[in-house]
């Protein structure tokens, strides 16, 4: 059993944020005061505590009269309420309501919380203010200065006389190349410009710290029909290779309120959720929706299966925050929201999340899993149902892999996890009333259909042979797993269960009529899945063998071999990356 985190700098600790700091905390404290920059960049994995980290370093500046101010800037809204109610429990008050060009707030205050679009609109008058006092500037999720040109110019204008700055994120940095202001950029070894961070705590380290939750991704495919502008009716199964606008519009039926796929993957959540529950009793559920029509539809989906009212958060609702902040105190079963929930809000008991938006950027994904992954007990997992998109599995696939934010890097294919996300982040962020006109007019869905297809779990695949139902006894081999186990005893009932299911669907038979055919004589797809367990297993051996995570291993194997992530990679390639683990194996007993 690996001990708790050790306590550290108890006597400064920020009263209220934590009885005591974590290790990377202590850390990352220890770093900063030995150093004492003017600028500080610190990249956590979401759920891992970067509030504390940053209100602790503020309660210090303060008690050592370093400060006489605290600024804090946030994405949204509600994170304003949300630094506010967590600085007044470190002892200091904040006030939410603040905007540019107020003027002066009451004397009961230590500090304000803006957003970066509120700094935008004024960022003269925060200048002034931030030139008025010794101010500490909290950038919380720092990328976002970087969301439009006018945010970036108003963060370095508003708080370039600032005595300190402190830049939080939690997610990989844009992959535009808008320079983020008060971050530091050093030539990698190709000569492009890179983020660096002053202090780094990875998904892979938190979680071997036992801070955040391991996650298990459920995949669900199955049969799609829609109908183009042009009157064609196609059909497909969602996550074969297609292209990307039919991977889009397949994606579009399976998400359509009127088909049978969403119901079914809501009713499998729903049983996960119950499993989870019976061992983590206020266990909620989050589904992430593409727009307000559909949200609702979603959660009346819910009510029929559950028999309670979900509730349903729409950022254009006044009484959006007033309804995540009721949510997350009390212990009903499931929230539907947009966007209102993807970054930086804190629903600790969320436990279990649908993918159910069209929205699939490296940074939104990242965002709406760090909802999931913050720790409150020793053993509690994280379930997040997707689609069997190529391009989600391979987030899912590397959530382990850490990234910096590159200058200066060109786009080479449209499909690369690094493409630029503006344009995708833009949509998830407009207006949520509905679909476009031009999306409905140019697409019809017919009818969906779901199949469980396999679980992925530190960056390995586990599943059984051939097509799953939903409803199955193959499929509550998984949605079975107790809500509390270590990752070790994850991995280990995942095979197990996988081998079981295997012996009891081949009976024992005469040898030559059961011997498996080689991997040429079986069909392409068949080929693939054989291939990528054979990878998926000696992945697995590495990691016994060395410690490394699945997903670096996986990583470094794409860095060496070349092409996509494994779930979508082809014979030849994944062939290439098997041979390359086994001269790994070969070299490390050599």
């Amino acid at each position: 059993m690996t001990p708790a985190l050790p306590p550290a700098w108890p006597e400064r600790a920020a009263w209220g944020t934590a009885p005591s700091l974590r290790a990377w905390q202590q850390a990352a404290m220890e770093k900063y005061f030995s150093e004492q920059p003017r600028d500080f960049l610190a990249v956590a994995t979401p759920g891992a505590g970067k509030t504390t980290f940053a209100l602790s370093v503020a309660a210090e500046l303060l008690g050592r009269r370093l400060i006489d101010r605290v600024t804090v800037v946030a994405p949204t809204e509600h994170l304003k309420t949300q630094w506010a109610q967590a600085a007044e429990r470190a002892g200091i008050p904040i006030d939410p309501t603040y905007a540019a060009g107020k003027g002066r707030t009451s004397q009961d205050y230590v500090g304000i919380a803006v957003t970066y679009a509120g700094v935008a609109v004024n960022p003269l008058a925060m200048r002034i203010r931030t030139e008025r006092f010794k101010t500490l500037v909290i950038l919380d999720e720092v990328h976002h200065a970087g969301d439009a040109l006018s945010w970036g110019e108003g963060v370095r204008e508003a708080f370039e006389p600032a005595a300190r700055r402190l830049a939080l994120t939690g997610t990989p940095f844009r992959s535009d190349v808008n320079p983020i202001p008060f971050v530091s950029y050093a030539p990698g070894p190709d000569g492009i410009p890179r983020s660096a961070a002053d202090f780094t705590y990875g998904y892979s380290h938190a979680l071997a710290d036992h801070v955040v939750r391991p996650v298990l991704f459920l995949a669900y495919s199955g049969e799609m029909s829609w109908r183009t502008r042009a009157g064609d009716e196609v059909a497909a199964r969602l996550g074969e290779p297609l292209t990307k606008d039919l991977t889009n519009q397949a994606l579009r039926t399976a998400l359509d309120p009127e088909g049978s796929w969403i119901p079914s993957v809501l009713a499998a959540a729903d049983k996960r959720l119950s499993e989870v529950r019976r061992h983590v009793p206020d266990a909620g559920g989050l589904v992430i929706a593409t727009d307000q029509d559909s949200a609702r539809s979603y959660a009346k989906t819910l009510r029929k299966i559950t028999g309670e009212a979900a509730t349903v958060v729409l950022s254009d609702e006044k009484a959006a925050s007033k309804k995540i902040s009721a949510f997350a105190a009390d212990d009903s079963r499931w929230m539907v929201a947009v966007r209102m929930v993807s970054e930086g809000v804190d629903v600790p008991r969320l436990a279990v999340g649908v993918w159910a938006t069209t929205t699939s950027t490296p940074l939104f994904f990242a965002q709406a899993v760090g909802r999931f992954v913050r720790a409150r007990t020793r053993g509690e997992i994280a379930s997040i149902f997707l689609p069997s998109v190529p391009r989600l599995l391979s987030f899912a696939s590397e959530m382990e892999v850490e990234r910096d934010h590159v200058l200066g890097r060109k786009v080479t294919d449209e499909d690369d996890i690094f493409a630029a996300e503006d344009d995708l982040l833009a949509q998830a962020n407009a207006s949520e009333s509905a679909s476009s006109e031009e999306q409905s007019l140019s697409f019809e869905a017919i009818g969906s259909e779901a199949r469980f297809d396999h679980v992925l779990y530190d960056g390995a695949t586990f599943g059984h042979e051939g097509e799953v139902q939903v409803g199955s006894e193959e499929e509550m081999d998984f949605l079975g797993i107790p809500g509390l186990l270590e990752p070790g005893q994850m991995r280990d009932l995942l095979r197990q269960r996988q081998s079981d299911r295997a012996r009891k669907q081949k009976p024992a038979a005469p040898a030559a009529a059961t011997a498996a055919p080689s991997v040429e004589q079986v069909s392409t797809h068949e080929q693939l899945a054989v291939l990528r367990r054979e990878l998926n297993g000696l992945v697995a051996a590495w990691f016994h063998r060395t410690g490394q995570a699945h997903g670096i291993t996986h990583a470094a194997l794409r860095k060496e071999c070349g092409g996509p992530a494994a779930a979508i990679a082809n014979a030849e390639q994944l062939r290439a990356r098997i041979d390359r683990v086994r001269e790994w194996a070969a070299r490390k007993s050599g």
